[in-house]
């Protein structure tokens, strides 16, 4: 979950796991409205807990700038900011973690308001998730493609004989191609040097044969060209 959601700001965390769902932060402009902003922040907090959401208050001395870093480090969904001009017009101002969209929001109906956004941010980032998977996962038949697909950060499918012969010899040949190619890029070029291994047999694509199916019949090895038995998941060992 940390590796498919998570950003170079930090954490990002679906909001149905998350131990805070949000976090309140008051924009202090002025000290003589200190008080009149944080104890909102507190009363919209008790709102919202009131509807079961996880909520916390960063009325700490910090600066502004420091908290917001210091949630989404932390992966917080949904920051919700309370300065001088929202507290005029009896709103908030919120930044969702995962796709940095902002908005403003009416005091009035918060709660309510905030409990149906945590479901769209989770299918928001469900498909997200899987979209990355998709356009990362390549289908090949042949060597080539195989590290081809490798050397550009994919996953591949990939019909397969299913021995561990073979898969050592895998293993071994695409570590040495993948030193090899390294080594012939110039300094401002890079390229991953892991050798490649099998990630998983997907269900659908597993071994079917057993059941009395043989869908993978007159299919070949990619590596050996041996008979296929299964459809491997391939990827890069770290």
């Amino acid at each position: 979950m940390i590796m498919v959601h998570s950003d170079n700001q930090g954490l990002v965390l679906p909001p149905f796991v998350a131990q805070t769902q949000f976090v309140i932060i008051p924009i202090i402009a002025k000290k003589d409205n200190a008080k009149e902003l944080t104890d909102k922040c507190h009363e919209l907090a008790g709102q919202l807990r009131a509807a079961d959401l996880r909520v916390a208050v960063d009325d700490t001395e910090k600066n502004p700038g420091f908290k917001f870093n210091n949630w989404e480090l932390k992966g917080t969904p949904v920051r919700i900011e309370l300065g001088p001009k929202d507290f005029k017009k009896e709103s908030v101002f919120c930044a969702i973690r995962h796709s940095g969209e902002k908005f403003s929001a009416k005091w009035e109906n918060l709660a309510q308001e905030m409990k149906e956004l945590l479901p769209k941010i989770h299918d928001q980032m469900y498909e997200k998730a899987k979209n990355a998977r998709s356009d990362h996962m390549k289908n090949v038949d042949n060597w080539a493609d195989f590290m081809s697909a490798l050397g550009d950060r994919n996953v591949c499918l990939a019909d397969w004989c299913d021995t561990k012969d073979c898969e050592i010899k895998i293993k071994d040949q695409s570590k040495e191609e993948s030193i090899a190619a390294m080594e012939a890029m110039n300094e401002e070029e890079s390229a991953l040097t892991g050798s490649a291994k099998t990630l998983c047999i997907p269900y659908t694509m597993g071994r079917q044969a057993e059941k009395g199916k043989n869908p993978f019949k007159g299919k070949k090895c990619f590596y050996c060209g041996a008979d296929a038995k299964v459809t491997a998941l391939w990827g890069r060992s770290y």
